[in-house]
């Protein structure tokens, strides 16, 4: 993820959850904010419960690489807080599990392959 695509600020953050409602699936709990097309924004939360420093910061790691492999549609922030199912999910079914959240929020764009 690039640092623009981002959401750092923690009034965003409460904004985002305040006005939204959660999309649930698996371990994920996802917030969108539709707003102006310009750019795509993504945060992260990985609370305590989830395990020590390292093991959030890996956690988060992950996501990132995860989010940094498809390609977005412009018009949207998005929240992802992760529960505490995550300990026990590969990296290939945590991949799984967003990448099938985020075609049914829609926010991926579609591929025109020939």
């Amino acid at each position: 993820m690039k640092k623009i695509n981002i959401v750092k600020e923690n009034r965003d953050f409460n904004q985002i959850i305040q006005r939204n409602r959660p999309f649930r699936y698996k371990d994920f709990i996802i917030y969108i904010n539709k707003r102006e097309p310009s750019v795509y924004r993504f945060g992260l939360s990985v609370g305590k419960k989830i395990g020590n420093a390292v093991t959030r910061n890996h956690i988060k790691r992950q996501i990132r690489e995860i989010v940094s492999q498809n390609d977005y549609k412009n018009d949207f922030d998005c929240i992802i807080i992760v529960g505490k199912g995550i300990l026990c999910r590969s990296f290939s079914e945590m991949r799984d599990n967003l990448n099938f959240a985020f075609k049914k929020l829609n926010l991926v764009k579609e591929r025109k392959d020939a």
